[in-house]
C-alpha cells in the first residue's frame, strides 16, 4: 500500500504529539549530526555452557528451541601431522571414512540409508590440527543419532570398497593440482613460510596413497580416538540436563585404550626473503608479499591487528585497497591479512591479483604503502575507524547458539580458555586502549624486514611490464629472482622446466 503525503503528515503529527516522541528540536539538520547511544555488548562466557563429563570429554551445551533440530560436533585432538612418514593421507582417509565407511553392525550402504531415513547429516574428517565428527538431525531422533555417533567413533568398519573409491577420488584430485593458480600460490606460500618438510607441507602422493591399507586405518583410529582429548558441542532443541545425560551415556565405557595425541610441531624454518616466481601462463597474476607475523598472545597483537586493518585488512577504508584497486584500477581483489598464530607465529601477508604485466607496479605500490606506514604511522581517523570495526563486529561471532559454541570450543581446544578465560570480556577494553604509538611500534616491528614476494604468472610478461608502468621486478628484489618450478602432481617434487 502506497503512503500518501497526507498519511505521512498524519503519522508525523502523531509522533510529535506523543510524549518522548520526535520533536523539531531533536531532529538534526544534517545526517552527520545524528548521535547514537554508546555501543554496548556483553559477550557470552564459557561458564554459561561448559561442563566436564565423567566419561572424559568437556561438553558445551546450548539450548535453542526455535527449530526442532539438534547439532552435535565432536572435536578431537590431533591432526594430519600424525601421518607416519611415507603414509601421507592415512589420517585423511581415516577421518573421511569414519562417517562414510560403515560400522560394525552396519555396512556403508545401510548406514547411509539409515541416516537418510532420519534426515540426518553425519560428517567427519581430519584437518591440520584437529579432527571433527558432526551430526545434525531432528531433535526427536537424537537417541538414534547418538547411538550411530558412538558406533561410528568406536567401531568403524572402514569398508574396503569405500576405501578404494576414496583413493580413486583423491587420485583424480591430484591431477588438477597445477590447474588453478590460487592452489599453486597457497601451496608455494606455505613452502616458503614453513619449509619443505613441515607437517602442513607433507602432501599425499600416489605412492603414499597406494601404500595405505585398511588395517592401517583401523590401527590409526584405535590408537588416537581418545575421549579424554575430545570436546563435544551440542546445541538445539534439547534441554541441557537431558543433553548432558545423553552425552554421558554416549561416551561412557569407552572400548578403546588410545594414546594422547602429540601437539602440532613448531616449524624451525625461517622464511627466505627475495622474489620467487612460479611460471604459469595465466592472464591474472597472483602476488603475495609476506613477512614474519606473531602469535595471538603477543603483547603487540591488538596493535598489530589495528595496523593491518588500516593498511590492508579493512576493505575500502584501507590504504592498499584504495591505492591498488580504487586509485590505480590494477586489481579487483587486494588487501592484507595478519594471522595471529595459535601454535606458532603466523605470517603477515599483503596480496592481490592483477594483469600479469602490471603485477610489478602493483607490488611497488604495496611496498610503498608499507613504508609510508612505518614512517608516518596511522592517523587518528584510521585508528578510530579500525577500533570501531573490531568492537562493533564482535557480536557477529556469537550470532547463533551454534556459532557461540563453535567459538567457545575453539577457545577450549587452543588453550586460551585455560590461560585467558576473560579474553572476550576484556576484548573491547584491549582494543580501545591501543594508541597511535602502539600501532607505530607494531608497524615498525612487522613491516621493516625484507619481504618474501611470491608471484604466480607468466614469467616472460612479469619481467616485461606494461610501458605505462615500467617497474622492473628485479629492481624490487635487489636484482635477484628465484624460479620456483611447478611440482609433479603425483610426487609433489619440483619439475625442471621443459627446454625450448
Amino acid at each position: 500500500m502506497k503512503t500518501t503525503q497526507a498519511t505521512a503528515t498524519a503519522i508525523l503529527s502523531v509522533l510529535l504529539a506523543v510524549p518522548g516522541g520526535l520533536s523539531a528540536q531533536t531532529i538534526p539538520d544534517h545526517p552527520d549530526k545524528l548521535t547514537y547511544k554508546e555501543f554496548s555488548y556483553k559477550p557470552p562466557t564459557a561458564k554459561e555452557y561448559r561442563h566436564v563429563l565423567k566419561a572424559g570429554p568437556v561438553a558445551y551445551v546450548a539450548e535453542d528451541h526455535e527449530l526442532p533440530l539438534v547439532s552435535v560436533t565432536v572435536t578431537l585432538r590431533g591432526g594430519t601431522h600424525q601421518n607416519p612418514e611415507g603414509k601421507e593421507g592415512l589420517a585423511e582417509l581415516t577421518g573421511y571414512l569414519l562417517a562414510r565407511g560403515g560400522t560394525k553392525t552396519r555396512t556403508a550402504e545401510e548406514l547411509e540409508e539409515e541416516l537418510a531415513f532420519l534426515a540426518a547429516n553425519l560428517a567427519s574428517g581430519y584437518g591440520d590440527d584437529r579432527a571433527t565428527v558432526s551430526l545434525n538431525l531432528l531433535s526427536k531422533d537424537l537417541d538414534a543419532g547418538l547411538k550411530i555417533l558412538r558406533e561410528v567413533m568406536t567401531e568403524p568398519r572402514f569398508q574396503e570398497d569405500k576405501l578404494a573409491l576414496r583413493k580413486e577420488q583423491i587420485l583424480a584430485d591430484m591431477k588438477t593440482r597445477n590447474d588453478d593458480s590460487a592452489d599453486i600460490e597457497a601451496r608455494e606460500r606455505a613452502f616458503l613460510a614453513y619449509g619443505e618438510g613441515y607437517a602442513f607441507n607433507r602432501y599425499i602422493t600416489r605412492a603414499s596413497l597406494d601404500s595405505i591399507k585398511r588395517d592401517e586405518l583401523v590401527a590409526f583410529h584405535q590408537r588416537w580416538f581418545d575421549p579424554k582429548g575430545m570436546i563435544v558441542a551440542i546445541s538445539g532443541d534439547v534441554k541441557s540436563d537431558v543433553a548432558l545425560r545423553k552425552l554421558e551415556e554416549t561416551f561412557s565405557r569407552w572400548p578403546l585404550k588410545p594414546q594422547t595425541a602429540p601437539p602440532l610441531p613448531k616449524p624451525s624454518h625461517k622464511m627466505p626473503p627475495g622474489l620467487y616466481i612460479v611460471d604459469k601462463d595465466v592472464n591474472q597474476g597472483r602476488v603475495s608479499v609476506m613477512l614474519p607475523g606473531l602469535v595471538r598472545t603477543d603483547p603487540d597483537y591488538f596493535a598489530a591487528e589495528l595496523m593491518n586493518d588500516a593498511l590492508g585488512g579493512g576493505g575500502f577504508s584501507s590504504r592498499i585497497v584504495n591505492r591498488v584497486r580504487s586509485d590505480e584500477g590494477l586489481a579487483y581483489s587486494a588487501g592484507s591479512t595478519l594471522a595471529g598464530g595459535v601454535w606458532f607465529p603466523g605470517i603477515y601477508r599483503a596480496s592481490f591479483q592483477s594483469k600479469v604485466r602490471t603485477c610489478a607496479y602493483a607490488t611497488q605500490i604495496v611496498l610503498e604503502e608499507m613504508k609510508k606506514f612505518i614512517d608516518g604511522g596511522g592517523t587518528d581517523s584510521e585508528l578510530e575507524t579500525s577500533k570501531a570495526r573490531y568492537i562493533e563486529t564482535l557480536p557477529r561471532r556469537f550470532g547463533t547458539k551454534a556459532q557461540t559454541l563453535g567459538v567457545l570450543v575453539d577457545e577450549e581446544y587452543t588453550g586460551r580458555y585455560q590461560t585467558d578465560p576473560n579474553y572476550f570480556a576484556n576484548y573491547r577494553a584491549n582494543v580501545q586502549k591501543v594508541t597511535k604509538a602502539d600501532v607505530s611500534r607494531a608497524a615498525a616491528r612487522l613491516l621493516k624486514g625484507t619481504p618474501t614476494i611470491l608471484v604466480v604468472g607468466k614469467k616472460e610478461d612479469l619481467l616485461n611490464p606494461d610501458p605505462k608502468h615500467p617497474v622492473k621486478y628485479p629492481e624490487l628484489a635487489g636484482g635477484k629472482v628465484v624460479d620456483v618450478p611447478l611440482r609433479d602432481p603425483f610426487t609433489m617434487k619440483p619439475v625442471a622446466p621443459a627446454t625450448k
